[in-house]
């Protein structure tokens, strides 16, 4: 498994809130973010079940809407 680089768009004033939130947790910025996403991916696969295997990223993996 390697890591990937990912580029987002963010405002100025809510890259500095966030800056202040890792500031505050002991983090950087790229970690906090990884601690965000880790516990998104958690909370997913505790409602949704375990994802697991290749996900093709051509498919759509977004579930109809409820």
């Amino acid at each position: 498994m390697g890591v990937k680089s990912v580029s987002i768009r963010i405002e100025e004033a809510m890259l500095q809130k966030l800056g202040y939130v890792a500031d505050y947790e002991g983090r950087s910025i790229n970690s906090h973010i990884l601690c965000l996403i880790r516990d998104d991916v958690k909370k997913f696969e505790k409602e949704h079940g375990i994802i697991s295997g290749d996900i093709d990223a051509s498919e759509n993996v977004k579930p109809p809407r409820k």
